[in-house]
């Protein structure tokens, strides 16, 4: 089984990837950030490095998309190959940052790869305000994440609603902002109770 989390940059993917794998026992996949090789370069110049950043991650998530779907174990993902089509990439090309000629390549190659993979079975959005994001990225204190503007956060947070509002499979959206799940054990607990739901039909999920 495949799990994917979902979210904008900050809104607790990782912590929640890592809680959940150690709750359920599931295998977590993390996103390779820290020894990205570009990632540093891409966010001090943003429109020379955007191609660079979104091929590097597309191989990853595609190698990481591949492994999982080899696996017989229950993998929890940080992050998806589809983030990086329809929000990121497509933010980067609304904004300038990535001309035509690039953005055709880029959509070519991941149009090839989804010929040889499939959807998560659950995706989980981690759905977060905009005050939310700045106040996470502020106290993790990451230096190539000071220079991220509210424009970009505000873009990106806007497609990734319009995603989710046209996503195909199954999805489960938690609100982000309204949740200390790393620190209140209650909190946590109505996540787990919602995905035991949605998996394993506990309880009939509300609106």
């Amino acid at each position: 089984m495949h799990i994917g989390i979902a979210g904008n940059i900050g809104c607790g993917k990782t912590t929640l990837t890592r809680m959940l794998a150690e709750h359920y026992g599931w295998t977590p996949k993390y996103e390779a950030v820290t020894y990205n090789p570009y990632l540093e370069d891409y966010y001090s110049d943003i429109s020379r490095w955007s191609f660079n950043l979104e091929v590097y991650f597309l191989t990853q998530r595609f190698r990481d998309v591949l492994e999982i779907s080899r696996s017989e174990k229950v993998i929890i993902q940080d992050r998806t190959i589809f983030e990086g089509v329809y929000i990121f990439v497509a933010n980067n090309r609304a904004m300038g940052n990535l001309s035509e000629r690039d953005f055709n390549t880029y959509m070519d190659l991941f149009h090839l790869m989804m010929s040889m993979v499939k959807a998560p079975d659950l995706l989980i959005y981690m759905k977060s305000s905009i005050p939310h994001l700045v106040s996470q990225i502020a106290r993790r204190g990451r230096d190539y994440e000071k220079s991220i503007s509210i424009e970009y956060l505000t873009g990106l947070n806007e497609r990734y609603d319009k995603w989710i509002s046209e996503y195909p499979g199954k999805v489960l959206t938690i609100d982000a902002d309204g949740l200390d799940f790393q620190n209140r054990p209650e909190d946590f607990s109505l996540i787990t109770d919602r995905i035991d739901a949605m998996l394993y039909g506990l309880f009939r999920e509300t609106v």
